[in-house]
């Protein structure tokens, strides 16, 4: 049978502040990685070449709001590429442009063909024989 939790060499209170620290650990570690993930995601629409770049920001200066937005993102960013140009390019967008629709061109019709017209577009045809 096991011990129980009073008789064990860490009490209960040592247990709960070690699991608190833990805690404190990890939302610090989350908070750090949301960071990184939502600079990497301005960086990229800024138009970085390398994500590496990063690395030269200063990130203890960067806080997250209410909404897990960071704050001054976009300063950041365009004080990095005012400091270090290289590691830019031209900014994307982070819309598609629309592809027009494919449609078959339309084929001229011979009676509104003057007769050159015609003669072009018949030698065409007899070539493709």
């Amino acid at each position: 049978m096991t011990e129980p939790a009073s008789n064990s060499p860490h009490g209960p209170e040592e247990r709960i502040v070690e699991l608190e620290r833990r805690l404190a650990d990890l939302a610090t570690a989350h908070q750090a990685r949301l960071i990184h993930a939502e600079l990497k995601s301005h960086a990229i629409k800024a138009g970085i070449v390398d994500i590496d770049g990063l690395k030269l920001i200063d990130q203890s200066s960067v806080s997250l709001n209410e909404k897990g937005e960071v704050e001054g993102a976009d300063r950041l960013m365009s004080e990095l590429r005012r400091s270090k140009p290289w590691l830019f390019h031209g900014a994307s967008s982070t819309t598609a442009a629309a592809t027009p629709p494919s449609s078959a061109p339309l084929a001229k019709r011979a009676a509104t063909m003057n007769h050159a017209e015609w003669q072009a577009a018949r030698a065409e045809l007899l070539r493709r024989r």
